[in-house]
């Protein structure tokens, strides 16, 4: 048995105020990529911050509340499906996050991003620093909050696309391309928030 090698303990860089910025939702085919950013106070610590993959739905929003009340500063990013299609969903995510941190309230002066890659952030005062930070979500307070908070947001939105249109299931698989959702795309068709760049999307398309 392979044992999964532990990543080591982050080192924090020396900045005077630091955001933590994560995205949610790379992958499924309908709906906005959300990013958040987070500012958080290290005098009201919030027990139980993790990667948002890892806690229960439940969990998630019990620890989004806490984040919104005790951080210094949060925001949420979007970019849209068009955006996605028109500059591809590596480059939405880049245009996403730096609208979280345009939209924070508080002007960090360091941001830590997870992932291999940053986009370049500005401030009144010029460029931001940055660091990536690989397996942030599960290494960086400010990471993890932000992929709380931006994983609920996403869920949030789905939640409220499956009002409008039940037969997708978008309660359930939440856009990602299941079997269950592909089929309902072909049975269905495609709505007018779904990514028309992404395969399984542009497939029916062509089909039609």
């Amino acid at each position: 048995m392979t044992k999964t090698k532990e990543l080591p303990e982050f080192q924090y860089p020396i900045a005077y105020c630091i955001a933590g910025v994560d995205e949610v939702g790379r992958g499924p085919l309908v709906g906005d990529v959300v990013t958040a950013a987070v500012i958080l106070d290290s005098e009201n610590p919030i027990e139980g911050l993790m990667d948002s993959k890892k806690l229960s739905e439940k969990k998630r929003e019990i620890l989004a509340e806490q984040i919104k009340e005790h951080a210094i500063a949060w925001a949420i990013g979007r970019a849209t499906p068009e955006e996605i299609d028109t500059i591809n969903i590596l480059h939405a995510t880049m245009l996403a996050m730096q609208r979280a941190v345009q939209s924070l309230n508080v002007e960090p002066d360091f941001v830590l991003v997870d992932g291999n890659r940053c986009p370049t952030f500005s401030s009144k005062q010029g460029e931001i620093k940055t660091q990536a930070v690989v397996k942030g979500d599960a290494r960086v307070a400010e990471i993890s909050a932000a992929s709380i908070l931006a994983k609920v947001a996403r869920d949030h939105d789905m939640i409220e696309l499956d009002k409008k249109h039940p037969e997708y299931g978008f309660a359930k698989h939440k856009g990602y391309p299941t079997k269950v959702h592909l089929e309902k795309i072909m049975e269905h068709g495609v709505l007018d928030n779904y990514r028309q760049s992404f395969k399984p999307v542009a497939k029916v398309l062509a089909n039609d």
